[in-house]
């Protein structure tokens, strides 16, 4: 499996003000990457749904919490994960008991008033969910388009 050649961590309070940052700093990040503005547009958007997600979700009944984003800077693709329970990230771990967003499964059954799945899902090239202990969302763009679905080093799934 190829290693990320960066990986950048960043906590954020769960509160809406705070989706600016993270917008700001997706954009920083796919921009030196070498995406596109359009890319760059969707990564925005399908971030700021899972954030806002947890935002709104997430901490509903126990006042606020803060929400961890994580940046795989790989050279063909960047990975995004939000998490909205939990310290850092443990890559492989958080690989090994992730799973594929499977379009038949309820978004209800994920969440109370769910989220934009459908949206992130139709931005991004590949989308997995955890839901064991809060919800972590890990999105994938690939840098150049012809990648997609090529290369088996992609995020192992479990069942």
């Amino acid at each position: 499996m190829k290693q990320a050649f960066d990986f950048v961590e960043m906590k954020l309070p769960a509160k809406s003000e705070f989706v600016g940052v993270l917008r700001l700093t997706i954009s920083g990040v796919a921009n030196r990457m070498g995406f596109s503005y359009e890319e760059i547009e969707d990564l925005k958007v399908a971030t700021s749904e899972a954030i806002t997600n947890a935002v709104n979700h997430a901490y509903f009944d126990e006042g606020p919490g803060e929400v961890t984003i994580g940046f795989g800077l790989y050279e063909d693709r960047l990975e995004v994960m939000v998490a909205d329970r939990g310290g850092s990230f443990d890559l492989k771990e958080v690989k090994e008991q992730i799973g594929p967003y499977d379009e038949k499964e309820s978004i209800e059954d994920m969440r109370e008033g769910g989220f934009g799945l459908f949206l992130i899902d139709a931005l991004m090239d590949k989308v997995e969910i955890n839901n064991n202990h809060g919800v972590i969302v890990l999105m994938t763009k690939f840098l150049y388009e012809n990648e997609v679905g090529q290369n088996d080093d992609q995020i192992s799934t479990t069942q």
